[in-house]
C-alpha cells in the first residue's frame, strides 16, 4: 500500500488506547437514553481507579513544584485544545480560590486565548509555538511547566517541556492518558492516567478529560496546601472579590475561630480584610500589624505564625 501524507500520524494514533475503537460499542446509538446516560457514567467511574494508580507520581511532583514556588518560581500549564483549555482553567481558578497573583499560576493554550472558544487550526502542531509562548514568560530554574496532552504526543506539550528544561532548567512534568508517551519521557515528572478507549472513539474530553481535570485539580490544590493556603481545610487565603466571598469570608473566621460576629468584623477591619490575618488576630491574641509581621515571618503558613503568637504571649 502506497503511503499517504497521514500515514505515519494514522500509525502513530493506530497505537494510543485512547484512540482505540471499541467494536462493543459500535451500535450505542441504537440505545435508550436512560441506557446511554448509565453507561457512560460507568465509564467515568472508571477514571478515579486510573488516577489513583498514579498518585505516588503525583504526589512526588506536587512535593517538587511547591519547593519551587516557595522560592518564588511559577507553576505554568501548557497543553492545546482541552488539555489546554483545562489548564486554563485550573490557572484561572487559584487568584480568588487561593489569592495567588495571576501571574503565580499560568495557563498556556496553543493558539494563545482565542483558542479557548475556537479551534486555532495547526497551533497544536508546532513546537515552536510553545517555545515562543514560554519564552515571553522568561522562565527561571524555580518555574515549572506541566504539559497536558491526553495523547502524551502533542507537539505543543511536548514541545514546552523540551523547551523549559533545557532552557533554564525549570522543572517540568508531562501530564498524560497513554502509557510510554513522549511526553512523559520528555519531563522528569511524567505522569501517565491510562483511562482507556473512550465511549466515543478518539473523544479525549470524555474519560481523558476527566482524568485530567482531577489531576490538575490535586496539583494545584496540594501545592497551596503546602504553601500555607489552607488553615485546616478552610481557604484562608481566598480573595474576597464580591458579595458572596465576603460573606464566605466571615464564615471562615466564625469556623476558624468561633468568634461571635462582632468580634469578626472588628479582626477583619484590622486585618485589612485579609481573612488568614483576622484569624491570627482572634487566635493569637494580637494587633493587626504584628499578624502582618508574624505571618510575613513564617512565610504565609497560620499554624506556624499562630505557635510564634503564642510562644511570645
Amino acid at each position: 500500500m502506497n503511503a499517504t501524507p497521514y500515514s505515519d500520524l494514522r500509525a502513530q494514533l493506530d497505537i494510543l488506547t485512547t484512540e482505540a475503537f471499541r467494536p462493543e460499542l459500535a451500535e450505542i446509538d441504537q440505545l435508550s437514553t436512560p441506557e446511554l446516560a448509565a453507561l457512560m457514567n460507568s465509564e467515568d467511574a472508571t477514571v478515579p481507579a486510573a488516577v489513583a494508580a498514579e498518585l505516588p507520581r503525583i504526589a512526588a511532583a506536587i512535593d517538587a513544584i511547591a519547593e519551587r514556588m516557595a522560592r518564588g518560581g511559577r507553576l505554568v500549564y501548557a497543553g492545546a485544545g482541552t488539555a489546554g483549555r483545562l489548564g486554563v482553567l485550573d490557572a484561572s481558578e487559584c487568584p480568588p480560590t487561593f489569592n495567588t497573583d495571576p501571574g503565580e499560576v499560568v495557563g498556556l493554550i496553543a493558539g494563545g486565548p482565542s483558542a479557548l472558544v475556537k479551534a486555532v487550526e495547526g497551533a497544536e502542531d508546532s513546537r515552536e509555538l510553545a517555545a515562543a509562548d514560554l519564552d515571553a514568560l522568561e522562565l527561571t530554574g524555580d518555574d515549572t511547566v506541566v504539559g497536558i496532552s491526553a495523547s502524551g504526543r502533542t507537539p505543543y506539550a511536548v514541545g514546552a517541556v523540551e523547551h523549559a528544561r533545557s532552557r533554564c532548567g525549570a522543572l517540568t512534568v508531562g501530564l498524560s492518558c497513554n502509557a510510554d508517551s513522549p511526553l512523559a519521557a520528555a519531563a522528569e515528572h511524567g505522569i501517565e492516567v491510562v483511562v482507556g478507549p473512550e465511549l466515543l472513539t478518539g473523544s479525549t474530553r470524555l474519560k481523558a478529560g476527566t482524568a485530567q481535570k482531577l489531576v490538575l485539580n490535586m496539583i494545584s490544590t496540594l501545592v497551596m496546601i503546602r504553601l500555607g493556603k489552607t488553615y485546616g481545610n478552610l481557604m484562608v487565603d481566598v480573595r474576597a472579590s464580591n458579595e458572596k466571598l465576603r460573606a464566605r469570608s466571615r464564615r471562615i473566621v466564625a469556623l476558624a475561630t468561633g468568634a461571635d460576629d462582632a468580634e469578626i468584623e472588628a479582626a477583619l477591619t484590622a486585618a485589612g480584610g485579609e481573612v488568614k490575618n483576622a484569624i491570627l488576630i482572634v487566635l493569637g491574641e494580637v494587633d493587626g500589624p504584628t499578624a502582618r509581621t508574624l505571618l510575613k515571618e513564617e512565610h504565609g503558613h497560620l499554624r506556624a505564625a499562630l505557635k510564634s503568637a503564642r510562644d511570645t504571649a
